[in-house]
């Protein structure tokens, strides 16, 4: 199974009807998961003003997608639909699909989406996106995608562009499975709660 082009978005229409503020929607993800938590990119800011570019990376970490694929690998075991999955890739990034609609096919507020289908192990997989983004220019890079949820809707991980860290809502049991997974920098979050940002 590969990644494809959804032109029908029903399946994103739980996200479309949740309660959530757009804030929380997009950084955490819907409400009425269980728990929610955040995997840290890179840590929080530790003053008024800080900004990404003043805090210091650690290569350990891995890219953002490494980091990523490290969670759904976690993920998929709460999941019973691990072969039918959706991506919400962000317009914003300059890529669309070759032979697809020319505007995005899923919109929220302030956002707009071109919404795939496939397996949850095509997150990270340059070869599956190319294909499906029917790109083979060398000097693409993958971008990240904004939601992945998979078919069942037993969890959901959200990563808008502009937070420092990407959003998880799942059960208790994939939360506790992710904290203790080494090589995660991932803390509680209160969906209540404000989360820190940079400048």
């Amino acid at each position: 199974m590969t990644v494809t082009l959804c032109c029908d978005v029903s399946a994103a229409a739980w996200l479309d009807s949740t309660d959530s503020s757009w804030g929380k929607l997009v950084c955490l993800g819907p409400d009425g998961f269980e728990r929610y938590a955040r995997l840290r990119f890179i840590p929080d800011p530790t003053q008024t003003g800080q900004r990404e570019g003043d805090v210091a990376g650690d290569e350990d970490r891995g890219t953002e997608t490494e980091q990523l694929r490290t969670a759904v690998d976690v993920l998929s075991a709460h999941t019973t639909t691990v072969d039918d999955c959706y991506f919400a890739l962000w317009d914003g990034w300059g890529v669309t699909p070759a032979g697809g609609p020319a505007r995005p096919t899923w919109q929220l507020p302030d956002r707009d989406y071109f919404l795939f289908q496939g397996p949850l192990s095509a997150l990270g997989d340059e070869d599956q996106w190319r294909e499906a983004l029917r790109t083979s220019d060398a000097r693409w890079w993958l971008p990240v995608p904004a939601f992945v949820w998979p078919a069942d809707r037993a969890w959901c991980l959200t990563k808008d562009v502009d937070p420092h860290y990407a959003g998880i809502g799942a059960s208790g049991a994939a939360i506790e499975d992710l904290l203790v997974r080494s090589g995660l920098d991932l803390v509680l979050s209160d969906p209540a709660d404000t989360p820190p940002h940079y400048s």
